[in-house]
């Protein structure tokens, strides 16, 4: 594969769709193709189960069947979008990936890492982000900006010791592998956000170019 699979990753609140716009423009003005997405979801099929994850429901849902429909969803992710862009040389900028299973369903439920990585093994075989950029922001203020949105998902309406585990789940991983990870402070005014993300840039082009 040719192209550059670029994963944000962060909690609620933390602007990763905003930032993964601005993103896309200046790459896009340099003439390189980007393919936005997300995830769970990407594809039509991936977003209805994007659907049942989110959506509250009298039923509760069991954490390994919520790691398994995340799995489900990223499978016909891959083959329906990210593995095509990436094979045609196209920039992949994705709102979350594995990163997040690890947080969430590894940090926040408690789930085994070990079960996350035979899943990621089984369902990626050797695909992985060339770069995550984990968005950071203190629980509180993420979880602010999530009420502001409006009426919260099924994960937004965690308790805060949920939170607390997932931003330590994503800032130990980040530590533990400096060479993919950028941690950006996403508690910064946008414009510093943004002007952090700019001085990415050189090394972004040197990688389409590589």
């Amino acid at each position: 594969m040719s192209g550059l699979f670029i994963t944000l990753e962060g909690p609620e609140g933390a602007g990763k769709s905003t930032n993964r716009e601005y993103l896309a423009e200046r790459l896009r003005e340099r003439g390189i193709e980007v393919v936005l997405t997300r995830e769970p979801g990407g594809t039509p099929l991936a977003e209805r189960i994007r659907e049942l994850l989110l959506t509250p429901s009298d039923e509760t849902m069991g954490a390994d069947t919520e790691l398994l429909l995340v799995f489900a969803a990223r499978a016909q992710h891959l083959a329906g979008v990210i593995k095509p862009a990436l094979a045609r040389g196209a920039v992949v900028l994705c709102d979350r990936f594995t990163d997040a299973t690890y947080a969430y369903q590894g940090g926040g439920r408690g789930l085994p890492e070990a079960r996350i990585a035979l899943l990621e093994n089984f369902v990626q075989g050797d695909l992985r982000p060339d770069l995550t950029l984990v968005f950071d922001l203190p629980v509180e203020i993420g979880l602010s900006r999530a009420a502001a949105r409006g009426r919260l998902d099924r994960f937004e309406q965690e308790q805060r010791s949920f939170f607390d585990a997932v931003r330590h789940t994503y800032l130990r991983r980040a530590e533990a592998a400096k060479e993919r990870y950028r941690v950006i402070d996403a508690a910064l005014p946008l414009a510093e956000v943004q002007a952090n993300l700019y001085t990415l840039l050189p090394e972004l082009l040197e990688r389409c170019n590589g």
